[in-house]
């Protein structure tokens, strides 16, 4: 068992339970807000547009269906069946493609490497939902599925993230209800050190690109209307010649 292993069957109880309807769930947002800002940022970087497109950790594919309008060839990868369920009713026509995938297993990495050739990949928010041993296993695999030519982005919450998540926890009226289910099915989110995330990628073989902040954009609010963001950091890497 490799990425997520204890939280694989809580990933699939989480979207067996999860509702259908676009924006109920915690991250789901609007991919105007999410895929399409981080579009602006990844699209400049990449050696061929081309190249089929990777959404890995895709969910219930949202953010798939909206890259699947803009490359010529989008798969939505993810560890749970039951999330890739929720993307193909979505998706009706079809407009990408769904793969059930473990990335950190080196050989379902290197297999779907050989079916596509080199992918750019897109990634949000999915290593610190990785177990810390198999979080390098993890980006060795998106090395894997990146080859020689693709690119990656990869966005994942930042350190001042944590002290945010845990005040909702510990709310006194509990956590906020889109995130309530998150923390019951014991998808508690990991905390990524900030530095770790570039040399992972320098461990797999990948040069950071360009680097940033952005806030994860959330389908929460606050009492007061005010949409929930949290304090993310966004990486371009891939292999320089």
């Amino acid at each position: 068992m490799s990425v997520t292993s204890r939280y694989r069957e809580s990933w699939e109880e989480f979207w067996r339970e999860a509702p259908e309807e676009p924006g109920a769930v915690f991250w789901d947002a609007e991919p105007a807000l999410t895929a399409g800002r981080h579009l602006a940022l990844f699209e400049p970087l990449l050696t061929d547009p081309a190249l089929p497109l990777i959404d890995l950790g895709c969910g219930n594919g949202t953010q798939t269906r909206y890259l699947a309008e803009r490359f010529p060839h989008v798969v939505g990868a993810d560890i749970a069946e039951a999330a890739l369920a929720h993307a193909r009713h979505a998706d009706p026509a079809g407009q990408a493609a769904y793969r059930l995938l473990d990335a950190a297993e080196k050989t379902e990495a290197e297999t779907l490497h050989a079916e596509l050739g080199d992918a750019n990949v897109y990634m949000r928010g999915v290593l610190h939902q990785a177990e810390p041993d198999d979080r390098q296993s993890l980006v060795d695999g998106v090395a894997a599925l990146v080859g020689g030519r693709g690119r990656a982005f990869l966005v994942e919450l930042s350190e001042a993230a944590r002290p945010v998540l845990l005040g909702l926890a510990q709310s006194p009226s509990g956590p906020p209800p889109k995130l309530a289910p998150v923390f019951r099915h014991g998808i508690a989110p990991g905390e990524v050190a900030d530095d770790a995330v570039p040399e992972y990628l320098r461990s797999a073989g990948l040069s950071v690109l360009a680097s940033g902040e952005l806030p994860l954009i959330t389908t929460e609010f606050t009492p007061d209307g005010t949409r929930l963001e949290l304090p993310s950091k966004w990486l371009v890497a891939g292999r320089t010649h």
